[in-house]
């Protein structure tokens, strides 16, 4: 889908057509789209195509007058229990006439973009490098607002653990873990294209842009930070649930093997008479035998297994 949009008292407005100063939002572009927009813009095919690999790292390039800057953006990509974050490639490109935006989906971040751009009242097309500066800062602030949650639901998930200890709630950390190193990898690519935009070898920065970039700066070097330290959180979470299993475990085979020591005792008597042999104090007198012998025994076995209950508890087995 092609969307054209036009600055008009410093808003940004939808164009009827394609002409000079122009914003050309595509999304999910079909192959006639993009065949057409290379024809109408003498755009490099290379550079139409790039940003829709899913797998496309953020960098900078320049073929003679046309600039590609390609960086990461994050994206829901789960529901449900289950809170998961991706990351997917968006491709800006600067040319003398035109800037154009294209992405593989139609992220919320181009409305969200044109939202902040009219509430500012202050926008133009004509400056480009204020339109990658300000998209690039709207890219990093949804990297801040997704961390945000993030850190909201490790300390959900801390809670969840340590009360229930269920598989659920370590597989729910696991798919943290993977969104952290997802966010991780693409705003340190990131932080790579604006150094090398700061460069001023790709394009002309004045005064008044160098100080937005830098502010963009800050704020994916914030992000960058949010990421190690929620990645170390998490870190510590998961080696402390690891070692709370552990203990568990261990006193839950404790307290087996004290059990199993306990009834071995009776286990072994109780067979030794099992087979015809004659009980203790059965036979006090001649001739005569006692009916209380088989409770004696009992009351003797009884009494073995308290004692080493007793003694079991005392060594903290049990």
């Amino acid at each position: 889908m092609i969307r054209v949009y036009r600055s008009e008292r410093g808003l940004l407005v939808p164009a009827e057509k394609i002409q000079d100063e122009t914003w050309i939002c595509v999304t999910t572009p079909t192959e006639l789209e993009l065949n057409y927009l290379e024809t109408r813009l003498k755009i490099f095919p290379e550079f139409l195509r790039y940003p829709l690999d899913e797998e496309e790292r953020p960098r900078l390039e320049k073929e003679e007058q046309q600039v590609l800057m390609i960086i990461r953006i994050p994206v829901p990509a789960g529901s449900g229990l289950y809170v998961k974050y991706e990351t997917i490639p968006i491709g800006i490109i600067v040319t003398e006439e035109n800037i154009i935006t294209i992405c593989l989906v139609d992220h919320p971040i181009f409305e969200d973009f044109i939202a902040f751009a009219n509430k500012s009242k202050t926008f133009d097309l004509e400056k480009p490098v204020t339109f990658l500066l300000n998209f690039f800062f709207m890219a990093t602030n949804l990297y801040l607002k997704f961390l945000r949650q993030i850190d909201k639901a490790i300390e959900e998930y801390e809670e969840a653990i340590f009360r229930a200890l269920s598989n659920e709630e370590f597989l729910r950390m696991l798919t943290l873990e993977k969104t952290l190193t997802y966010f991780n990898t693409s705003l340190q690519g990131n932080d790579m294209v604006l150094t090398k935009l700061q460069s001023g070898r790709y394009l002309r920065l004045t005064e008044e842009e160098l100080e937005l970039l830098e502010d963009v700066q800050i704020e994916n070097k914030q992000a960058v930070e949010m990421t190690k330290v929620f990645t170390s959180i998490l870190a510590n979470t998961m080696d402390a649930y690891a070692s709370i299993i552990n203990n568990n475990v261990n006193v839950i085979m404790k307290f087996l093997a004290s059990i199993a020591i306990i009834l071995s005792i009776p286990n072994t008597i109780y067979s030794l008479f099992g087979m015809n042999i004659p009980l203790p104090f059965q036979q006090l007198e001649p001739l005569k035998e006692s009916p209380h012998a088989f409770y004696v025994v009992n009351a003797i076995v009884i009494g073995l297994c308290l004692s080493l209950l007793l003694l079991l508890r005392k060594k903290r087995y049990l």
